[in-house]
């Protein structure tokens, strides 16, 4: 099947895990053995050290689907772009890399894709801090309280490394 992985199942479906040098080689090897579909492709923040990265490819002939997943590490988040294999992992790459800084290297325009311009940080890191529910109540809030009406709420959680006077009224 696909050289150098290692496979197993995971939610069901066949998964192939290989090494970040293997990367582009295990998404050809799959193209070349029918799974000619690209369905998608995203992180997941591991901490303290990694970052995943799947990518999910279907084959419409025999129907059947594979993930193919990494590790990078967090201190050097890179991956050769697999563009030039599936077409349609050009805006999952561009999405990755704005939500958790992982580079792709080769892409042919790996820009800001969702946020606004001038956005610092990214987002879907788990250390990344939501200072705006801090900041400014939430006018959805379903909690008693929440919304500045109504009974007292309960201990309010603060994101870590957020002062705990930040965002209060003087």
């Amino acid at each position: 099947m696909i050289p150098g992985a290692r496979l197993s199942e995971s939610f069901g479906q066949p998964t192939a895990d290989v090494e970040p040098g293997a990367w582009a080689d295990a998404l050809a090897a799959a193209r070349d053995e029918g799974y000619t579909f690209f369905d998608w492709l995203t992180g997941v923040d591991e901490p303290p050290d990694a970052f995943a990265v799947v990518a999910h490819v279907f084959d419409p002939e025999a129907m059947r689907h594979l993930l193919i997943r990494t590790r990078v590490p967090r201190e050097d988040p890179r991956l050769p772009s697999v563009t030039g294999i599936f077409r349609g992992a050009d805006w999952h790459e561009r999405e990755t890399y704005e939500m958790f800084g992982v580079i792709f290297e080769g892409h042919p325009d790996l820009r800001p894709l969702l946020l606004p311009d001038g956005f610092e940080g990214h987002p879907l890191r788990k250390d990344f801090v939501l200072a705006a529910r801090v900041a400014k109540v939430w006018p959805g809030a379903k909690e008693p309280g929440e919304s500045g009406h109504g009974a007292p709420s309960r201990r309010r959680l603060l994101p870590p490394g957020v002062p705990a006077d930040w965002g209060q009224d003087a």
